[in-house]
């Protein structure tokens, strides 16, 4: 066995021994809960801009753009830019492709910040709502004839729109690629948590991570990466880190 295989065996076998330690994950969670008391993930910027992300999740990111290399990355939910200036720095590493951002609300003080970032040259944006018709078309009209396409999914957290969201953008994703859902954790919170206080349609029994189980019986395209899922311990996308297996 070679030294590279031999360390990432070992990495592993610890994160699966990591995600059966009870103790560890018992902390995990009470620390996890005690951070959306203080909008822990406000706290972060990218080059720049708030990426409103968990680092763990930032990294998580970071390794799939570089893993799968692709020509285009498919980002609903825009919010202050960070997570596009995220894509499209990594991208620009990489040498090549380009990321969509999609938003029902684009701000102008954001869109600005965005349009004046170095980072600029690999975005577009489209405004509107992430499951019209209009948008989509423009979408597939961006996409082209591309084929490596990513999708993160971080716009409205309710279960219509993520399902709706999962049956659209799954289609533009191939084998070996991934379709990212965030918040997923708002299954695994309690109903009077701090983000639910904001009076927001989504909550316990209406939320990304029941669509996205949804969506898993219904398409064997796609399974939860274990080990991405295993090794994070404090993410919002618990189990919607989702890896296409077919084409």
């Amino acid at each position: 066995m070679s030294e590279d295989r031999e360390f990432t065996s070992h990495n592993e076998k610890m994160i699966k021994k990591m995600k059966r330690d009870h103790e560890f994950l018992k902390i995990s969670k009470k620390w996890f809960l005690k951070s959306v008391e203080h909008e822990y993930s406000y706290h972060f910027t990218w080059l720049g801009l708030p990426i409103i992300q968990y680092p763990q999740d930032i990294l998580a990111m970071q390794e799939i753009i570089w893993k799968v290399k692709p020509d285009i990355i498919i980002e609903t939910g825009i919010a202050r830019g960070g997570s596009l200036i995220l894509s499209a720095s990594i991208l620009e590493l990489i040498g090549k492709g380009q990321v969509i951002g999609i938003d029902i609300d684009l701000r102008k003080k954001n869109k600005n910040a965005i349009k004046k970032h170095s980072m600029a040259k690999r975005i577009k944006t489209i405004e509107g709502s992430s499951i019209d018709p209009s948008v989509i078309k423009k979408v597939k009209e961006i996409v082209g004839r591309k084929k490596k396409i990513l999708v993160f999914l971080d716009s409205n957290h309710t279960y219509e729109h993520v399902a709706n969201e999962l049956e659209i953008y799954s289609k533009f994703v191939k084998k070996g690629s991934y379709l990212v859902v965030f918040d997923t954790v708002i299954d695994d919170l309690p109903e009077n948590n701090h983000s639910t206080k904001a009076k927001r349609p989504w909550g316990k029994k209406n939320n990304p991570k029941i669509a996205v189980k949804e969506f898993l019986k219904n398409n064997k395209r796609f399974i939860v990466d274990e080990m991405l899922d295993s090794k994070l311990m404090l993410s919002v996308g618990p189990s919607g880190y989702l890896f296409c297996v077919k084409s």
